[in-house]
């Protein structure tokens, strides 16, 4: 029935088109926006080192069709379906071998309304309520692997004063996207707490979470809040230089302050360095349903940009405190994931008692006629002691140095418009590593074809 509604609202949308201020309601749903994706992804993973697992692969198949009306007073209306399947490829694989970070909580696939939304703009400022995308540093849609995460939220917008952007928010729930299977491990919830994901729900197979909206708090600690309130300030006044400061107010949890300075150095000639620098400090408020937090990250970024070169180094360390959560590890359950120095997979940098550094650079091919762009990076995290899988496990309470190295390419056939060829590879050295030796890693593997239309 889920399959035969879509294709419905499909074909009637597609004839739609994209139309400015309406001058009735009729008008308004007449002439709406319809724009939509579909999204194939193969993801293989061969496990490394001593801790013995099944290597796991898996075949995956998006589609989410967005609409919006046009705008008729200030108001929009806006919906957005999204749909998970495998088509039955998968179903020779044993639960062991099916890799379901790209599909539902137990591998099957999904359908569900992940966007509906009511949008009034007058003059500057805009106001957004519903379920909705959200990208900011500290809740954002984490799009790594099939469905994103999504929100239900109330979203302030305004741009009055000059070069400056202002933000109030306040989220209220979460659905978490199929990335958060990978991360679903019972015994190792401050694995997913600085991974960008909750620990409310972390039994493997518990029904009813990926693609489910769930309360912020249910979702992050297993119990019920109040949300989580946002406020922003974006300001681009100085002239090459970009700041932003978010203040995050989840409600008797913790408190997160999130500062990034970004500055564009301006030297004759082709080369074209930048500088970056970010800070996290998060403190526990309200009835503490964390316990006490008390957490310190900082990092700093270098680069430079030459014709279509580009290249960065970026280095960052996060405090420990063994009288607080996580012992001190930055808690971010809700999709975000603004770190220098994070990997494709591995995101050690939030470990408390860690330092991290990353090297990157990307090449763009066009000059040669071709509209390929290939990327590299290598990165090493110094875990130290009392680094946040400590208070999971006396297993991991001591020091190791876990590494990534990887690549990315991504290809755009000249022959189909908005079609997006993608390959990538990751390989994580010590992921984890056991105070007896045993560690883990893999070669994972992934292709991914994006259309748009």
């Amino acid at each position: 029935m889920k399959k035969i509604a879509l294709s419905f609202v499909a074909s009637s949308l597609l004839t739609l088109s994209y139309a400015s201020e309406a001058t009735t309601l009729q008008e308004a749903f007449t002439n709406g926006n319809f724009k939509g994706h579909i999204r194939l992804f193969y993801i293989d993973r061969h496990w490394q080192g001593s801790i013995s697992k099944k290597n796991i692969d898996a075949f995956a198949t998006g589609l989410d069709l967005h609409y919006e009306t046009a705008s008729f007073k200030g108001v929009s209306l806006g919906v957005g379906l999204y749909s998970d399947s495998d088509f039955g490829l998968n179903h020779s694989f044993s639960s062991g071998k099916l890799n379901t970070s790209i599909l539902g909580d137990k591998g099957e696939g999904y359908a569900f309304v992940g966007e509906a939304y009511l949008k009034y703009q007058i003059g500057k400022t805009t106001f957004k309520v519903g379920r909705q995308k959200l990208n900011t540093p500290l809740a954002a849609a984490d799009d790594a692997r099939m469905i994103p995460s999504l929100f239900e939220a109330y979203v302030l917008t305004n741009t009055d004063l000059p070069d400056t952007t202002l933000v109030a928010a306040h989220v209220t729930k979460e659905a978490p996207g199929t990335f958060y299977n990978q991360y679903r491990i019972p015994t190792l919830p401050a694995l997913a707490l600085t991974a960008g994901y909750g620990a409310g729900y972390l039994n493997p197979t518990q029904t009813g979470v990926v693609g489910h909206f769930l309360d912020m708090g249910r979702y992050a600690i297993g119990q019920d809040t109040d949300g989580v309130t946002a406020a922003a300030i974006i300001y681009k006044g100085i002239q090459n230089l970009s700041l932003q400061v978010w203040d995050y107010y989840a409600h008797d949890i913790l408190n997160a302050l999130y500062i990034q300075a970004d500055y564009k150095i301006a030297l004759e000639g082709d080369i074209k360095p930048f500088i970056a620098a970010q800070y996290i400090n998060e403190q526990e408020v309200g009835d503490e349903l964390a316990g006490k937090v008390d957490s310190n990250y900082f990092a700093i970024k270098a680069g430079l940009v030459y014709g279509t070169l580009s290249a960065y180094a970026a280095y960052s360390t996060t405090d420990d405190s063994t009288n607080a959560a996580l012992n001190g590890g930055i808690i971010t359950p809700w999709g975000g994931m603004p770190a220098f120095t994070q990997g494709m997979v591995t995101r050690h940098q939030f470990f408390a008692d860690t330092d991290a550094w990353k090297v990157a650079a990307a090449y763009k091919w066009s000059e040669y006629g071709v509209n390929l762009k290939t990327a590299f990076y290598y990165t090493s995290f110094d875990v130290g002691k009392n680094n946040s899988l400590a208070t999971d496990s006396a297993a991991y309470a001591h020091s190791w140095t876990a590494t990534e190295a990887g690549f990315d390419f991504i290809y755009y056939p000249e022959a189909v418009k908005n079609l997006q060829l993608r390959f990538r590879g990751n390989f994580p050295r010590k992921f984890l590593e056991k105070s007896d030796g045993n560690d883990l890693g893999w070669n994972e593997y992934r292709f991914i074809v994006n259309y748009t239309f």
